[in-house]
């Protein structure tokens, strides 16, 4: 899935692939953020689970050549936890992906092998089932060729190759019998491991928070202050521009200006199109249980919420190529703190958080 300047997402409907039109930045946008409001099911092959309230099961993302099945989504589990996925057998994905700290990193950047720091913060898994490109400059077009990134990065799992990661895996009898109940025979490769690791991925969801129960109505979910923030956030604030529908993003790439007064700014999204238009763009995070995921921005540079509101209420950062949506918000003080409840209501209970009991030995 590319893109050119204009915004859109791809999805699975019940197996079958298509993509919803892609606005240009001329279009007119959503006037609020909502969402189902009872819940729904969401189904892939054979398989079933009941979403959160609030999650549309017609924007899931799952590829038809990696359907969901529980034995795949044991095996992926399995895997995510793992450390032995790294040269040391320090990391995993869960190292830097945590799962008490919102499926995210409490520090700016992740430490990875020999504790060396990363370039940029660990976004949060919650919810990616409806996404398909992932990291912050969308260069893996999938949760699949996401899993298959970390494994060989020097500065955080560290292992030489694919191939030995692979063969690691092999090594442990308890895998064989996972791949066989997940894949039909005990064949292990690359491209299982980040198939089942993607389909682990897609059941970390959030969703039922405050804000889905009220939007469902029930008009005492939200605080006042919380319900003046919900308004200011699809009205004068304007954050619905790019955190649009029921899960709080576009799943496009903006330039907010972060980080782009730096010496060497860090281009985003142009390193991998080469677009102008691309300039210091970063993916649009789902702000899904956003109160669990500090430090904030890719480049983990605002420590709270409400130091992100004053952010977009400053306009950014100015620079050549700052999205044109944005601008000063001349917001007050109270104001902001109205903003910063709303965010609060957005958290709900993530789903299948808790580590395996055991690993494969």
């Amino acid at each position: 899935m590319s893109r050119v300047g204009t915004i859109g997402m791809c999805v699975v409907l019940l197996g079958a692939l298509s993509c919803t039109p892609r606005r240009t930045l001329s279009e007119p946008r959503p006037a609020v953020v909502s969402g189902p409001t009872e819940p729904e099911v969401l189904r892939s092959g054979a398989w079933s689970m009941t979403l959160p309230l609030g999650l549309q099961a017609d924007s899931a993302y799952i590829p038809d050549d990696n359907p969901m099945t529980d034995a795949k989504i044991a095996l992926g589990k399995a895997l995510y936890f793992d450390r032995r996925l790294s040269e040391d057998a320090t990391i995993a994905c869960a190292s830097c992906h945590r799962p008490h700290h919102g499926f995210a990193d409490p520090h700016a950047v992740s430490e990875g092998v020999d504790q060396q720091l990363g370039g940029r913060n660990s976004p949060t898994v919650i919810n990616r089932l409806f996404s398909a490109e992932q990291f912050w400059d969308g260069r893996a077009e999938d949760l699949e060729r996401q899993a298959h990134g970390p494994i060989t990065n020097p500065v955080e799992m560290a292992m030489p190759n694919h191939e030995a990661a692979i063969a690691r895996l092999r090594a442990v009898r308890g895998y064989g019998p996972l791949f066989l109940d997940a894949f039909g025979d005990q064949t292990i490769d690359l491209d299982r491991v980040g198939k089942a690791i993607a389909t682990y991925e897609r059941t970390v969801l959030a969703g039922d928070s405050p804000f889905d129960r009220y939007q469902a109505g029930d008009r005492d979910a939200l605080s006042p202050s919380a319900i003046r923030g919900l308004a200011l956030f699809n009205g004068k604030a304007n954050c619905v521009t790019c955190h649009a529908g029921f899960n709080f993003t576009d799943e496009s790439y903006h330039n907010i200006g972060v980080g782009m007064d730096a010496p060497t700014p860090d281009l985003g999204r142009f390193a991998e199109t080469n677009n102008a238009f691309d300039r210091g763009a970063f993916k649009t995070p789902t702000l899904r249980n956003v109160a669990q995921t500090a430090p904030f921005m890719h480049d983990g540079s605002e420590p709270t919420l409400a130091s992100v509101v004053e952010l977009y209420n400053r306009g950014g950062v100015p620079n050549a190529d700052l999205s044109e949506e944005i601008v000063p918000l001349d917001l007050s003080v109270s104001a902001q703190r109205d903003l910063v409840a709303f965010l609060e209501a957005l958290t709900g209970t993530v789903t299948n958080i808790a580590a395996p009991t055991s690993l494969p030995q």
